[in-house]
């Protein structure tokens, strides 16, 4: 069935058991790719007979689905005539693992980070309202993204606004980790009811046809019904805020599906439809385990287990060491939004259940609240991903640094992460927080510095942000030397005459590479381990700067406002003259997906920092 649809008009034509069918292959094919490039794979298998009703329903391109988050379109991506490109999915120039408006027609709205989708598609339901077209547009969100506070914000002004949508709620009782808080209890009560919305609507065009007493019947009727929901489901909270509520349904049945879905279509102003699915369908590995499987790089289809050989990495030295500062301080606490096995975090909640918080996909409130505990004297530590850190800049600035609040904020995945994409490469987070006063900013260099870093932070009683990169130390490069950590103080690995190296962060191994290359050029590099990109040691930076004239700065992210400028900055401000620098950065631009390696070779590869001495031709590049 899966050769026969290379289009939504193919899928329209098959039968019911067809489409079952068509489901059934779809999960295989899926299985089959992602296995081998990795990918989000337990939120896919979840939602293929939902995405087969909705396309066999609505009329796509015309009518526009938006996919919160997104992590969950790969079926959508497969109908919709990318079949056979759906093999090179978040290879180099190959599809996305996001929805993508640039890849496709059927790609109407770009996703990588949740909660956004309801946003969106009511901003494009009043766009047709406003140009007084009839296309249909629906949001297809899931369960943990409706924890997200602009989710919530969303769904009060289109009840509000009476405007014609439909939200589709996918609830499969998982995000990343499991879901928790109020909202999930509440749809706990909605998945024990039956569907009691079945369609009455020709029962009541039939009543209201009836003369003089049809319409008064109606409306008793509508407040008998009413009545019973409020008995049976308290605090109908879709419907109090202007929703009508449809469901809960199978979502893994495609005639209830369909036939929901065209009730949908009937009903004046927005409704909401929630659709039970589960997470991992139909590969049984998955749906035992759900939370390994979101996200997850080649592996063996058999038994589950992956083909590369786990190592130990930057957020599993984050969570030990945690662990280790909470033994001894009992004032230390964790907050996550809703991440907690993605940031390192399973082994502090087991052994500190009452110092661990939770609250959802709600970066926003997690800084707020973190400075609130940090007003009465507890240490939070909260890892939230680089990406993920931009959804919560106002709390850092307005919450956290404004009052000088010992928040101990840590910035997992940042720098480029690879396959996932502009929406999740952490190239900002440096150039973003180094503008906000009272923060101290730092990187290591190492899985030893992290700690460092850590137990250094809790004895600083004051905000601090630690970003450390997705994955582990550079094979390549290992140091035997660590110094303490000392506010504001760099620290020099190697010394040298003819150009001063300033790296920071994951940056630093390959300075010491850079330099080793120079050697065998006969040019003495010194390489400075920045540490600290704010404060910046202004005395050990400007006196390397003064000796070699000659200045390469080193960082995993934005040119703008990072390491490169902070040294720019330095030279200006003390009037150091005829300095040369020269930034290995990212560009000023979103980076693409691919393997980090291909990136960095594509974007900055450090063959193009060019050697300086007078016995080396112009323009001669390292490689």
């Amino acid at each position: 069935m899966l050769e026969q649809v290379n289009s939504t008009n193919d899928l329209k034509k098959l039968k019911t058991e067809e489409k079952y069918e068509l489901a059934k292959e779809i999960r295989e094919y899926i299985l089959e790719v992602v296995s081998e490039n990795g990918g989000h794979l337990a939120s896919n298998l979840g939602i293929v007979e939902l995405t087969i009703a909705l396309h066999s329903v609505f009329n796509m391109p015309d009518d526009k689905i938006v996919w919160d988050v997104g992590h969950q379109s790969y079926v959508h991506k497969i109908i919709t005539g990318r079949r056979e490109q759906f093999k090179t999915l978040r290879k180099l120039n190959g599809l996305s693992g996001f929805p993508k408006v640039n890849e496709s027609k059927y790609d109407s709205f770009d996703t990588g980070h949740s909660s956004t989708s309801i946003s969106a598609a009511l901003g494009m339901a009043r766009a047709r309202d406003l140009k007084e077209e009839k296309n249909q547009v629906i949001a297809v969100i899931g369960d943990g993204a409706l924890t997200g506070g602009m989710a919530l914000e969303a769904l009060n002004d289109a009840g509000f606004s009476n405007t014609k949508m439909t939200v589709v709620l996918n609830d499969n009782e998982m995000s990343i980790s499991k879901n928790v808080g109020g909202l999930n209890r509440f749809l706990s009560k909605l998945r024990t009811k039956k569907l009691y919305n079945k369609s009455n609507l020709s029962i009541k065009k039939a009543i209201i046809k009836i003369p003089l007493i049809g319409k008064p019947i109606v409306k008793i009727i509508q407040r008998m019904k009413r009545s019973i929901k409020q008995l049976i489901i308290p605090k109908m909270f879709f419907e109090d805020i202007g929703f009508t509520y449809l469901g809960p349904v199978d979502g893994h049945n495609i005639e209830q599906l369909e036939n929901i879905l065209k009730l949908s279509k009937q009903v004046e102003g927005p409704v909401l439809i929630h659709v039970l699915t589960k997470k991992g369908k139909g590969y049984k590995i998955a749906e035992e385990n759900p939370d390994k499987f979101h996200a997850t790089g080649p592996f063996n289809i058999s038994t589950g287990k992956s083909k590369k050989e786990k190592k130990l990495d930057y957020s599993k030295v984050f969570g030990e060491k945690l662990v280790e500062l909470a033994r001894k301080n009992e004032k230390i606490v964790a907050i996550t939004a809703s991440m907690k096995d993605g940031t390192g975090l399973t082994k502090f909640q087991k052994e500190f259940p009452k110092r661990f918080f939770d609250i959802g996909i709600a970066e926003q409130h997690a800084l707020t609240m973190a400075a609130g505990m940090a007003k009465e004297g507890i240490i939070p530590f909260v890892p939230i991903y680089s990406s993920f850190y931009q959804r919560a800049y106002d709390q850092v600035i307005h919450d956290i640094a404004i009052q000088n609040l010992p928040v101990i904020m840590c910035v997992d995945r940042a720098g480029v992460v690879g396959a996932d994409g502009e929406t999740h490469q952490g190239t900002l987070d440096m150039a973003f927080f180094r503008l906000v006063p009272n923060l101290t900013i730092m990187a290591p260099k190492d899985f030893k510095e992290l700690e460092d870093m850590m137990e250094f932070a809790v004895t600083l009683n004051k905000p601090v942000v630690i970003r450390y990169p997705r994955g582990g130390e550079d094979e390549k490069v290992k140091f035997e030397k660590h110094t303490k950590i000392e506010e504001g103080q760099a620290e020099v690995l190697k010394e040298g005459q003819d150009i001063s190296i300033i790296a920071i962060g994951k940056r630093v191994p390959k300075a010491i590479e850079l330099a080793e290359n120079y050697k065998e050029e006969g040019i003495s590099a010194e390489v400075i381990n920045a540490r600290f990109l704010k404060p910046l040691d202004i005395d050990t930076i400007k006196k390397s700067i003064e000796k070699t004239k000659k200045v390469i700065t080193m960082e995993d992210g934005t040119k703008i406002n990072g390491l490169g400028t902070a040294v720019k900055e330095l030279i200006i401000d003390e009037k150091l003259k005829d300095i040369e620098i020269k930034n290995f950065a990212w560009p000023d631009e979103f980076i693409k997906h691919g393997a980090v390696e291909e990136l960095e070779e594509i974007y900055c590869p450090i063959g193009d920092v060019s050697v300086w001495d007078k016995n080396v031709p112009e323009g001669t590049h390292l490689k």
